[in-house]
This record gives C-alpha cells, sequence and structure tokens, in this order.
C-alpha cells in the first residue's frame, strides 16, 4: 500500500469543553436535523465500509454534510467501523483518499489492522475505537491509549460502577458511552446469527436482526416415539412451556407462540436518561445516541431531550430531574426502554417477549421546509384531518407549541382541504396570524427550516396497554416501582386483557433467505452477493465504483 505523503488532513473544530452530545445521521437532512436540534458532533458514512448499510450518503452528500457542520461548529466523525476480509483491504487507499476529500474530525474504527493503516498514514487524524471492539475494562482503554487511540467507545457490557473505574484510572483519554437506542442480544453487536441464518454479515454492517425474527416452537418426546410435535391452531392450547435458567432456579420464562411470534432474545431499547446526570458528573465525554437508519423524526426528538436535559443539569445540578426529558421520549415508536446493563445486571425486564414491534403515541405529522413572507410551508409526513391538533417543536426548547388545524391550503394550488396526505412533497400554507399564543416577530426564529411537528395518535386500548407496562417496567428498573406492584398490576383487571389477546397479526416482513434475500447492489456483508456465482459479473463492476457507491441494478451472468 503506499504511504505516499499528502496534505494532512486537520479538524477544523475544536472539542466542545463539556459533554459531546452525538448523534447519527443516515442522509443529509437527519444530519442537518441532528445539528438543528443541537447535537454537538455527527457520525456517518458511506454505506460501503460502515456498519450501515442503509446509510443513504453519497460521498458528494457526506462532503456538504461535513461543511454544514463546520460551518455552524459542529464536528463529524466518519464510521470506518466494519472488520476487514482481504477485499476490503484493498479498498482501504481509496478510503483514506476519500477522508482526504471530506475532511472530518476524525474516524471510527474496530479492526486493530485498520487502525495500524490509519496511524501509518494519516496520523494527523483523529482514531476513534468504536464500541465494535468491545472495550470494558480499563486495562483495554489504557491498551488502546498506548496504541494513539484519542478515544475509546466503550460497549454497552460495561456497568457505570466499570465506567467510573475507567474514569478514574484513564483520565488522559477521552471516553464515549451510548446512551440511547437499540440494544443488540449478542455481545456488542458481534452477532453470528445474522450470517448463518440470513448469510449477511451482522459485523460488516448488513445485519438481518435474526434476534427479532418470529421463531416457530416445536416439541420433541423424549423417546422419540411420536416424532416432532409441531404447534398448530388446533393443539397450542394444550400446551405450556416455560424456560428454566441454570442460575435462577425456581425463576419460570415463559416460552409461548402464537400468530405474533415468539421471540426469545428481542431487547428492549436503551434510554439512560434516568441516570444521565451520573455520566456527566464523571466526566464522560461524549454521550452517544444509536440509530442511523432512524427517520428525522427519531433524530429530532431524542437531540432535543438530550441537549435540554445536559443543558439543564450543567445550569442547576441539585435541580436536576429526568423526568418531562424521559416524557419527551415516550413520543418515539420503542420496544420499550430498559437501563440495560447500568446496574451490572440484566433482568428480565430489559427484554420483551411477546412482541418485536415498537409502541409510541406519536406520529411525525411534517416537517417546515420554508418561509414564504409570512406563510409557513410545511411538508405532510402523515395524513391530517380537519381539527387536528399538530405539535411543533422549536429547536432549543422543551415545550411545544400547538396548532389545530380546521383545514388546509395546499402550497401550490391554493385549494383548500379537509384532509391531506403524504407522499411527493405534498406541502401546506400556514400563516403566521393562526399562531394565536406566539409573537408572529418571534415565530420565524422559533420555528426555522427543518423544524419537526407531530400529532398524537390513538392507540387501542391493548396498546395502551402495552405502553403502560413498558412504562412500569422502567419505572421498576429505577426503583421507583417495586417488583411486587408491578406484578400485582399484571394479574389486575386492567392488564387482564392482555392476556387474552391471541391471534394478532405479526407485523413484520417475512426475511427473504438465500439469493432471494439478495438485492444485487452491492452491499458489504452479503454473502450471496460476495460468493455466488450469480454475481460474478455485478462484483467485477462494484470493484469500478467509487466510494458511496452502490450498483443501480443487478448486473448478473
Amino acid at each position: 500500500m503506499s504511504t505516499e505523503k499528502h496534505t494532512p488532513i486537520k479538524s477544523r473544530v475544536p472539542r466542545p469543553k463539556r459533554a459531546e452530545l452525538l448523534l447519527p445521521a443516515g442522509n443529509l437532512e437527519r444530519l442537518k436535523t441532528a445539528i438543528l436540534y443541537g447535537a454537538d458532533a455527527i457520525y456517518a458514512g458511506t454505506p460501503d465500509m460502515s456498519l450501515r448499510t442503509a446509510s443513504e450518503f453519497s460521498l458528494e452528500q457526506l462532503v456538504e454534510g461535513v461543511e454544514f457542520a463546520h460551518e455552524r461548529g459542529k464536528r463529524i466523525y466518519l464510521t470506518l467501523n466494519l472488520f476487514t476480509h482481504n477485499k476490503d483491504i484493498e479498498r482501504l487507499p481509496e478510503f483514506l483518499e476519500t477522508i482526504r476529500k471530506v475532511q472530518p474530525d476524525g474516524i471510527i474504527v474496530a479492526d486493530p489492522g485498520v487502525f495500524q493503516y490509519l496511524k501509518d498514514n494519516a496520523p494527523e487524524l483523529e482514531r476513534h475505537i468504536s464500541t465494535q471492539a468491545n472495550v470494558v475494562s480499563w486495562l483495554t482503554v489504557d491498551y488502546w491509549q498506548k496504541q494513539g487511540a484519542d478515544l475509546c467507545v466503550l460497549a454497552r457490557e460495561a456497568s457505570f460502577t466499570e465506567l467510573s473505574e475507567i474514569r478514574e484510572k484513564c483520565p488522559d483519554i477521552k471516553l464515549e458511552a451510548f446512551v440511547h437506542g437499540a440494544m443488540c442480544m449478542t455481545y456488542s453487536g458481534r452477532c453470528l446469527l445474522s450470517n448463518f441464518m440470513a448469510e449477511r454479515g451482522a459485523n460488516q454492517g448488513n445485519c438481518a436482526h435474526s434476534c427479532r425474527w418470529k421463531y416457530k416452537l416445536k416439541v420433541v418426546n423424549k423417546d422419540g416415539s411420536e416424532g416432532v410435535v409441531e404447534i398448530d391452531e388446533d393443539n397450542k392450547g394444550d400446551f405450556e412451556y416455560f424456560l428454566e435458567e441454570e442460575f435462577r432456579p425456581g425463576v419460570f420464562y415463559e416460552i409461548q407462540e402464537d400468530d405474533h411470534g415468539s421471540y426469545i432474545m428481542n431487547s428492549k431499547d436503551l434510554c439512560l436518561m434516568p441516570h444521565l446526570d451520573d455520566y456527566l458528573r464523571i466526566g464522560v465525554d461524549s454521550l452517544k445516541i444509536e440509530g442511523r437508519s432512524k427517520s428525522e423524526y427519531y433524530v429530532a426528538v431524542t437531540t432535543r431531550a438530550y441537549r435540554q436535559a445536559i443543558d439543564a443539569w450543567f445550569e442547576s445540578p441539585e435541580d436536576w430531574s429526568p423526568d418531562k426529558y424521559l416524557k419527551e421520549l415516550y413520543t418515539l415508536q420503542s420496544r420499550g426502554y430498559t437501563l440495560g446493563f447500568h446496574e451490572g445486571r440484566l433482568t428480565d425486564l430489559a427484554h420483551n417477549y411477546d412482541r418485536s414491534d415498537s409502541i409510541g403515541g406519536w406520529q411525525f405529522a411534517g416537517v417546515v421546509r420554508e418561509w414564504d413572507g409570512d406563510d409557513l410551508i410545511f411538508e405532510i409526513r402523515n395524513m391530517l384531518r380537519a381539527g387536528d391538533v399538530v405539535e411543533f417543536m422549536p429547536p432549543g426548547e422543551i415545550d411545544c407549541i400547538r396548532l389545530r388545524l380546521y383545514e388546509f391550503e395546499d402550497s401550490k394550488s391554493g385549494k383548500t382541504l379537509e384532509k391531506v396526505s403524504a407522499g411527493q412533497g405534498q406541502a401546506i400554507r400556514i400563516s403566521a396570524d393562526v399562531f394565536h399564543n406566539e409573537d408572529k416577530r418571534r415565530l420565524k426564529e422559533l420555528l426555522p427550516p427543518l423544524t419537526l411537528a407531530r400529532k398524537e395518535t390513538i392507540l387501542s386500548e391493548e396498546r395502551r396497554l402495552q405502553l403502560e407496562m413498558d412504562i412500569r417496567a422502567q419505572d421498576v428498573e429505577r426503583g421507583l416501582l417495586t417488583q411486587e406492584a408491578f406484578d400485582a398490576w399484571k394479574e389486575g383487571e386492567e392488564a387482564a386483557s392482555l392476556k387474552s389477546v391471541k391471534g394478532r397479526a405479526h407485523t413484520g416482513k417475512a426475511p427473504k433467505l438465500g439469493l432471494d434475500g439478495c438485492c444485487g447492489l452491492g452491499c458489504n456483508g452479503c454473502l450471496m452477493f460476495w460468493n455466488d456465482p450469480k454475481y460474478e459479473k455485478a462484483r467485477e463492476a462494484m470493484s469500478r465504483k467509487k466510494m458511496g457507491e452502490k450498483l443501480e441494478k443487478t448486473i448478473a451472468s
């Protein structure tokens, strides 16, 4: 590999003097949304060399995003956190040239070989150790510091006690911890399930999320006399099955199957807002939110909540409370929230055994595209009907601006409509005069372009109770509710309907296996594309593509 000297990569933006709020961005619009709502830094990448093949960034968009961030005093980190196979190593020089074009503030790395390559060929670049490297001890942090790492992202398995000791023993290296987002059932994402079940490399950015699939339950008689007994519609009510763990005798986990599935590996989502003050108090340098595949709404709500919470703690630590910020996070669709390994032990409250879908009482209503004089041009993202209340979420404030709309003026035709649907850039015109409780002179400042809005949705009684169960389970983890009281509520009359709900339709899409599961676009980690003879010509075409590009269509033999 070439060691030719090049112009050094120089970070133009200094780190914030206090804890950095780090947000994901899967495309340019989400990057801009995160910055608008208060992110200090963004992590992003092209789909071919990061752990997100769903990334929508082209190289040109990534350069634009970096310029956008730097102009506003924000930092950008590129992800190069895949585990390299030999074919990936051949592209490292090209990736380094990409870095020189993009001029990021740091690079996130997991593979020691990639780390050394960057150290040799771009020593001036900040090198961050990815969570994929499974750092959970001060000894490992010390090792990476001696190798020249600038920052270590700690694995989610590190408890707060361990994190505190790491901070004490390693004061001269920056530490980063996840505070919010999806959790992986395997060790910090080091997953073999996806490779085995769907031929998609979880550690190369192409995870099939096999842990959240619906699994068929079968029973085999000990003597084998009747072979396999399959649980079906006719006999599923005749059996009850429980899992007893070796280390917790007498504690039984019910394993049951209905049309909605049997979910035995399905973690809830991480949410450390209740203990955010602990992380700020010990001086964690970067607080990271997961979700490069999530929507602008997710990015806006999480950024807004954690930004306001962090600022409030620094303003008055003794008066700080997580409750209003936690309430904001429950406007998101989630699998329920858990403290994960914060206390060192993961309880059964951290998992969902009966569903994998997300629940939330709010929908992404739309986004402010621009101001046309004193009229707000509002792009629709979910259907609005006459009488709906829209909550605008001002950047920099935790309180929303509520507006009930009785009719809608099409932004292009001027026609008055009783309902509007999303799609094809559909937008409505809203006069500043209808915001009766707001100072019209400040309204444009409060609701700049890219401001998001939401609307409340009506939940069925079943889903309302499921959401209530999620909230109560989190209260148990927080010590606000006893396990006994929680169990009593689940056995009570209010929650009784949850037990009687059977035969729910599965909302997820069936996973495509084998060659049917390959889109032929050249995703990293796709075993079908990179190994099957069908895609030999496509692989040749892919080798000629520049960084960040996939094939436009299958070029199969």
